[in-house]
């Protein structure tokens, strides 16, 4: 006989829902602003990436948080985060080298039950 999910495997699915419904929100945000949508979940061993987006010469590339407020899901980008969202950026220009002249930047995207997504521009910078 198999055993069913435990509660942990389902609250680890209902996240992992939750975090695509958050990104897909994201993404359709950016596309209202006037962005055109580069890729999306870009891995690679050093980190990942949620969303790059461009306008016009400028490159961004986004974390999208989902939490229960707009502090919460600013505060969960830490400096770890950051240093392997920009570790991954370098990776993904590395096989991207068309961009390479853009200007690349770091925006996060806080997104929280029943709101718009908060698209905090220019969020950090790499290094800091």
């Amino acid at each position: 006989m198999t055993a069913g999910p435990t509660p942990a495997d389902e609250r680890r699915r209902r996240a992992e829902r939750w975090g695509l419904s958050a990104e897909t929100r994201a993404v359709w945000s950016l596309r209202l602003k006037g962005y055109a949508i580069v890729a999306r979940r870009f891995k690679c061993p050093r980190g990942e990436i949620d969303v790059i987006a461009r306008r016009g010469r400028t490159l961004a590339f986004v974390e999208v948080k989902a939490r229960s407020s707009f502090e919460a899901a600013l505060e969960a980008v830490t400096p770890r985060g950051r240093r392997r969202i920009e570790a991954a950026a370098s990776a993904w220009g590395a096989r991207n080298p068309a961009f390479a002249d853009f200007f690349w930047r770091y925006d996060i995207i806080a997104v929280v039950p029943r709101r718009w997504p908060k698209h905090v521009v220019d969020a950090f910078r790499a290094g800091e």
